[in-house]
């Protein structure tokens, strides 16, 4: 968030577009500003992060091009995106510092959309998640056609779990949101 003053930035979500249609109306949108693909979600639903004025001529935009919806979101500041910079910085320098193990189970980026082990990767790929595009829609494609079978979305709220049926109904998704969810899943 100190990456960029409160007000100067935006994200909006547009439904009913694919990824490559949903990035040539943020890049068609950004003019000399920031507008960029900041979240693949599902088939239909790609969020954009950018400068605000940028980011509401892609909510106009998108509707041209034939979304369904296309709306700005309560955040804080524009995740995502390049303007996210001066975070990725900061971000370098705190895991310059700190020790990174290969995991004991896959650990899938979203940046690469793939399963990561080494530690050198680990730590890059967690600096470049500041500034770069979460792929989720071809993370779960790639969980999927790597013999993942369920998912567990862990914390309040079920809005992965419906982007995964909406990516690939074959995958089973498992909200872990209390307590009681917890104690159910060690017996």
């Amino acid at each position: 968030q100190a990456a960029v003053p409160v007000g100067v930035g935006a994200m909006a979500a547009l439904l009913g577009l694919d990824f490559e249609t949903a990035s040539q109306v943020a890049k068609q949108a950004a003019g000399d500003e920031v507008c960029e693909a900041a979240n693949d979600n599902d088939p239909a639903q790609v969020v954009v992060s950018g400068h605000k004025a940028a980011v509401e001529r892609a909510v106009e935009l998108a509707k041209e091009h034939g979304a369904k919806r296309a709306v700005l979101l309560p955040v804080s500041a524009p995740f995502h995106c390049s303007l996210m910079s001066p975070a990725a910085a900061v971000m370098k320098e705190a895991l310059s510092e700190a020790t990174i193990i290969s995991p004991s189970v896959p650990v899938v980026s979203n940046v690469k959309a793939q399963a990561v082990s080494d530690p050198d990767e680990i730590r890059e790929l967690l600096i470049q998640q500041i500034t770069g595009s979460v792929r989720w829609r071809e993370s779960v494609m790639w969980m999927a056609q790597n013999d993942v079978s369920e998912i567990w979305e862990i914390g309040a709220g079920k809005a992965l779990s419906g982007m995964v049926r909406r990516i690939d109904r074959e995958v089973e998704c498992k909200n872990i949101a209390t307590p009681e969810d917890i104690r159910a899943l060690s017996s």
